[in-house]
């Protein structure tokens, strides 16, 4: 899980070969709790197609393990990569935007995060499951917006239990589809994405505003 412009396929592989040698993994794992876990820690920064994260900080991990996979490389070994990678992300270079901080998880969220990767990531046509409001936020705000309702505490944007109760439907789907129009004061502009106009149908617009308006402040 290092940035773009560090992760190689090559050493990956040679990585990999060496946790698998090492029997890295543990069998005690859930990876329904991984996938959460990942689209709340590292959905943000990377993109993996199960999850339904489209993350740009980091590198895509389809296409990173993608070869390896088709290669023959198994998902324990896949698993052994993304845990050790969250353990030691190298190299450091100081940068919170173009490098992962160390241990970022650990212990059983670590294992479960990493089972789930390696099941999932570069196989061939994986989809996420199906659309649902609740999903869509955790997958494309849990990581940055804080809502009791959805057990997400993001700090990057603003509290939805504090700003969205009181708002208009359009107000909100403003918000999500051209967020720099009205900044909430002490946030800068130009972090949340833009796009997610074409990203998202009317309809899933429609259920995903919605949704917050029936959830927010509902602590």
């Amino acid at each position: 899980m290092r940035s773009r412009r560090i992760l190689a396929l090559p050493p990956l592989v040679a990585l990999a070969a060496a946790l698998a040698v090492a029997g890295c993994g543990s069998q005690n794992v859930d990876t329904d709790r991984g996938r959460q876990l990942f689209i709340q820690t590292c959905g943000g920064c990377h993109a993996l197609a199960q999850a339904g994260t489209n993350g740009t900080v980091g590198p895509d991990l389809d296409a990173a393990f993608a070869q390896a996979r088709a290669s023959g490389m198994d998902h324990d070994t896949i698993a052994g990569v993304v845990r050790r990678q969250i353990e030691d992300p190298r190299p450091p270079n100081g940068s919170s935007a173009a490098s992962m901080p160390a241990e970022l998880l650990t212990g059983q969220d670590a294992e479960d995060v990493a089972a789930y990767v390696g099941d999932v990531a570069g196989v061939p046509g994986i989809k996420p499951p199906p659309f649902t409001p609740q999903s869509a936020f955790a997958t494309n705000c849990g990581s940055c917006h804080t809502l009791a309702a959805a057990n997400t505490s993001g700090t990057t944007g603003p509290d939805l239990d504090k700003v969205l109760p009181g708002l208009k439907p359009s107000e909100v789907l403003q918000s999500i589809t051209d967020p720099n129009a009205k900044i909430t004061p002490g946030y800068p502009a130009g972090v949340m994405p833009q796009n997610f106009g074409q990203t998202f149908t009317p309809q899933q617009l429609k259920a995903l505003v919605k949704y917050l308006l029936a959830n927010a402040g509902k602590r």
